[in-house]
């Protein structure tokens, strides 16, 4: 079968913020979750076809997991389970803002235990994008892998696309978190990156100063660099495009958005050539992926709480946009 979009990288379960219990204790709701799968779960919303590489335990989650990502239509062709190691964990807690804090049960998970002989690089060569973040680079095992997937992707001249999706607490040296960063985005044809990690990656605290560093050291085809309520800006060639934040007043957890509006982004690759871009369609594109962005706030989880086309374009017709 042909895909549009091939994904490596983590599966695992958000437990996301649900109250109190009766005691007064925090109650917590079992999210399916993981970066690759919330963009692909975005892409499914946009009729493109996906699969996911990837290995969760052969434990209850791992069960749930699977059963989520078939359930919206991902390909599940390239899961793999491990029979040692249980499904990654991760707890999410989110401030008045909706903005969030983690922490992780995975020393070990299954994400990390991936390794180079259990990737179906057939899924790959069957791709037009194949797309990758950090959370498969964090330890050895799991980074040969990816890489092998990356020079298999190279070799059969599929669009690569990248989202460092950093998380510091991952990662037992943040230099080397800079190494896989900076490797990414070395490789990749499309970069979805948050200012953040821009400055972190280029050591510049001036976000346009530490654009210039990225354009002028990778040769990415486009860069979409992402800052929350503050909006997002597009750089193809010699354009730079800002688009205004879509701000919700009943935003409740923002897990997703940012994998959300990449998704909706290479959707819009998918059915536009890349190389033939131009203004226009870049507004249109960051017009859509940020709408979309913002309902996913409205809602807990990512995976099962993407957006129908028809609520984006609903969005879009209002006027509740936030001046950069």
């Amino acid at each position: 079968m042909k895909y549009d979009v091939v994904a490596l990288g983590e599966l695992l379960i958000d437990f996301t913020l649900d109250g109190k219990s009766n005691q007064g204790n925090n109650t917590y709701e079992a999210n399916p979750g993981g970066a690759p799968c919330n963009v692909l779960a975005m892409l499914n919303k946009m009729d493109k076809k996906t699969a996911f590489i990837g290995k969760v335990g052969q434990d209850a989650f791992g069960q749930i997991l699977k059963n989520t990502i078939d359930n919206v239509g991902i390909s599940s062709e390239g899961l793999v389970f491990d029979d040692k190691v249980n499904t990654t964990l991760a707890f999410v807690n989110t401030d008045e803002n909706g903005e969030r804090s983690f922490s992780f049960y995975r020393n070990p998970g299954a994400d990390m235990m991936l390794t180079e002989e259990e990737v179906n690089f057939e899924l790959i060569r069957n791709s037009k994008i194949f797309h990758f973040g950090t959370l498969s680079m964090t330890h050895e095992k799991v980074r040969i892998a990816t890489k092998k997937a990356i020079e298999e992707a190279k070799k059969q001249n599929i669009l690569i696309s990248f989202d460092p999706n950093l998380r510091p607490l991952l990662w037992e040296d943040l230099n080397l978190a800079k190494e896989q960063i900076d490797f990414g985005c070395s490789v990749c044809d499309i970069l979805k990156i948050e200012d953040e990690e821009a400055k972190f990656l280029t050591n510049c605290d001036n976000i346009d100063e530490a654009v210039e560093i990225l354009k002028n050291k990778y040769n990415i085809k486009l860069i979409l660099l992402t800052a929350g309520s503050k909006g997002s800006i597009a750089y193809y060639k010699d354009l730079v495009i800002k688009q205004e934040a879509y701000l919700q007043d009943n935003t409740i957890d923002t897990t997703g958005a940012g994998d959300t509006f990449c998704g909706s982004c290479l959707g819009y690759i998918i059915d536009n050539n890349i190389d033939e871009l131009n203004e226009e369609k870049i507004k249109d594109m960051l017009s859509f992926a940020s709408a979309a962005a913002s309902i996913v706030t409205t809602r807990k989880g990512a995976i099962c709480s993407m957006p129908e086309i028809e609520e984006v374009e609903r969005l879009r017709n209002k006027d509740c946009i936030y001046s950069l």
